[in-house]
């Protein structure tokens, strides 16, 4: 109804227009909801990347086009603009209590003897679901709206994380109507919200590129995730959720456990496939026994199994305790250990610079595969265990894939094990390591460390930093490995004839990235301060540093006094330049006092590389409020520069051309965007044009 009076508002402020939009967009809506369901939560989809794709887009350019038309349960409404400040507090309609956990086949037969005995003798069914290692979350839907999302807490209250919830792309933001059925007006929903193992990998694999400490596990990555203030952030952690009970059903629409999950699946929400319904205990064992082992091929962390009781009228029988429902129980799998011998401790320098002990292992069986090697993780990690090298210790798979130390068998010292010393030069390179205050890791920072050279190449390449086109990873592997390239500035000495003769090469290719090389030279000095890897150093960050000091000069003769200020009696550390932390401050004085940092940008500079800012990146504020479209090949520079300069000077980027678009770039090969900018009446002009509005030229 709100939607329905929503459209009939929009269509008698904006005439016969609106309601011909309203239309469309409402089978655009239900279009991308069907192929969301299918994608995120039956695995099934129907419509290639670029056909899904283009119903998205379409739907984004109707609803910019008609704002009114816009409502919360849109699928366009999933990632919201501006980070939060805080996470209000909500209370939970029915408490969210934990369960009591179970170890062993006699503890669970014991569950089923106090089920029985507490419900006089009655029949007694359980449903068996799998349980997921992650974050337990509330959702809120009213009159089959998604309205309020809501993290555990302490079981009565908790943190209300809606924003960061509606980026979980598996959560619908509107409920489909089961067949026969009708929606009930209020029902909170429970679920598991979890990160696979490959979106685990993915997440660590950016904090390890940032310089940031790594995620121990999916569960920790999965509540990390969602305590960020920032919903795109979130959002790129692609998280996942299975829903497995309601607190709320306003009125109730479900009689069992079995009938609950079977109504959620209809209305479009996602809930694990992996359970059943068991008329006896034996039957509860025989599910949960395959399990053990079954579980290792799934693509998510599951720590167990939970066996509920089926009929909702016995679960109010059997009530609660202070802490958890009678009616349920987890059934948890103890994780496979082994017992072996610390041979060495060895240390790998990642490809940020930090310094990971790790445990060479004389090698031991363990949840079907050899084990040799475990991390220790940091120095801080390795005293707290008191591990050392000739200990015996008992190891295990965290989450069944990671392995770790969990304790020493101190029984078993003779006397002659080692302990471990962090070293205090970078074993790759030599060059002096660092720890910082309140930090636990230590870092390499010399920028001629051959442990980070690869990814720092890539880096130097990428399109946010110098946008060497053609610079990827298997030709950078080639370029180390033939000792062509030892840092940024050997990029610039490489010749046609060199990269012609690598593998996959050709002339034409050496040719064309010989002058995507010679194009960087040209990059603004913002670009080059992101090319550099400095630690807690982004775009934006970067932006800031270019325009306050305009050549790099200036930041070379950068003191601590120049960006950070300590104030007050407890010495709070502030930055001078607003938006630059004191974190970045810090690392920024800390890159250029360093001797090989000042010596690698000389080198570029003799190799021509622009290290000052120039005045086109100047006027701040020139297009506030103005939405710009880029669209061909530019010649003077790259897309992602000019886009990056409408940002700067406060415009708006957009991918697509409506009737508020402000004008529209158009170079070389525009394509369909000019002739819906000339459809619209939309101001088009040249890149020569372009320059002079920005002051470019």
């Amino acid at each position: 109804m709100a939607g329905r009076s929503l459209a009939r508002r929009g269509a008698r402020g904006t005439g016969h227009g609106a309601r011909g939009a309203w239309a469309e967009i409402k089978r655009l809506r239900e279009a991308v909801r069907r192929h969301d369901r299918l994608y995120y939560v039956k695995h099934q989809p129907e419509l290639s990347d670029q056909e899904y794709d283009r119903l998205y887009r379409r739907l984004v350019e109707l609803e910019r086009e008609h704002p009114e038309l816009v409502t919360p349960d849109s699928p366009t409404q999933r990632v919201g603009g501006q980070p939060l400040k805080a996470f209000p507090s909500v209370r939970h309609a029915v408490p969210m209590l934990s369960m009591d956990n179970t170890y062993n086949e006699a503890e669970l037969r014991a569950f089923d003897e106090r089920m029985r005995k507490w419900l006089d003798g009655e029949a007694v069914e359980y449903v068996v679901e799998l349980k997921i290692d992650g974050v337990s979350v509330s959702l809120l839907y009213e009159r089959g709206v998604f309205v309020r999302g809501a993290t555990r807490g302490d079981g009565v209250t908790g943190d209300e994380v809606s924003a960061n919830l509606r980026t979980v792309r598996s959560i619908p933001l509107r409920l489909e109507v089961p067949k026969g059925r009708a929606l009930p007006g209020r029902v909170e929903l429970r679920g598991e919200v979890f990160m696979s193992w490959q979106a685990f990998e993915r997440a660590n694999a950016e904090k390890e590129r940032l310089g940031e400490a790594l995620f121990a596990n999916p569960r920790n990555a999965t509540a990390g995730s969602l305590k960020l203030l920032d919903p795109k952030i979130v959002a790129t952690r692609q998280l996942g959720i299975f829903v497995h009970g309601a607190g709320l059903m306003e009125p109730a629409f479900a009689e069992t456990q079995d009938e609950l999950l079977r109504w959620c699946e209809a209305a479009g929400l996602p809930v694990n496939p992996h359970r059943a319904l068991c008329g006896s205990i034996d039957e509860v064992i025989e599910c949960c026994e395959p399990w053990r082992e079954r579980r290792r091929t799934l693509g998510y962390a599951t720590d167990g199994m939970v066996v509920k009781v089926n009929r909702f009228d016995q679960h109010r029988q059997l009530g609660t305790t202070a802490k958890s429902p009678r009616w349920m129980i987890a059934y948890k799998f103890p994780a496979e250990q082994a017992t072996t011998v610390v041979e060495d401790i060895v240390v790998q320098v990642g490809r940020t610079g930090m310094l990971t002990p790790v445990a060479q292992l004389r090698p031991v069986l363990l949840a079907g595969t050899t084990v040799s090697r475990a991390s220790l993780h940091n120095e801080d990690e390795i005293a707290r265990k008191d591990v050392r090298v000739g200990d015996t210790v008992v190891i295990e798979k965290a989450g069944e894939i990671i392995p770790q130390v969990v304790t020493v068998v101190t029984e078993q010292r003779t006397g002659r094990e080692r302990r471990f010393q962090m070293p205090t030069h970078c074993p790759a390179c030599g060059a002096p390591v660092r720890r910082l205050e309140g930090e636990v890791a230590v870092r390499c920072e010399s920028l001629a460390c051959p442990a980070q050279l690869k990814e720092r190449l890539l880096h130097y390449g990428s399109r946010n930093a110098m946008d060497i086109e053609g610079l990827g990873d298997a030709l950078v592997e080639q370029l180390i490995d033939g000792r062509l390239v030892a840092s940024y500035a050997d990029l610039y000495g490489l010749t046609v004839e060199q990269l012609a003769e690598l593998e996959r090469m050709g002339e034409k290719s050496a040719q064309n990235l010989v002058q995507a090389i010679d194009a960087s030279r040209r990059r603004e000095l913002e670009r080059l301060l992101v090319a550099l890897g400095i630690r807690h150093v982004g775009v934006h960050v970067a932006q800031l540093l270019a325009e306050h000091f305009r050549t790099m000069q200036a930041l070379l003769r950068v003191s601590v006094e120049q960006l950070i200020e300590r104030k007050g009696q407890t010495k709070q550390v502030t930055s001078t330049i607003k938006g630059v932390g004191p974190e970045a401050a810090e690392s920024v004085v800390r890159f250029f006092s360093m001797e090989r940092s000042q010596r690698e940008i000389e080198r570029l500079a003799e190799c021509g590389v622009r290290m000052e800012q120039s005045r086109r990146a100047a006027v701040s504020g020139l297009l506030d409020g103005q939405t710009v479209v880029v669209t061909g090949s530019l010649e003077g520079w790259s897309r992602g520069e000019a886009e990056a300069l409408i940002r700067r000077l406060g415009g708006r980027v957009a991918s697509s051309v409506s009737a508020k678009t402000g004008f529209v770039v158009a170079s070389a090969d525009p394509g369909s965007k000019l002739e819906r900018a000339k459809a619209l009446g939309v101001r088009v002009v040249n890149e020569a044009e372009f320059r002079r509005i920005v002051h470019a030229e």
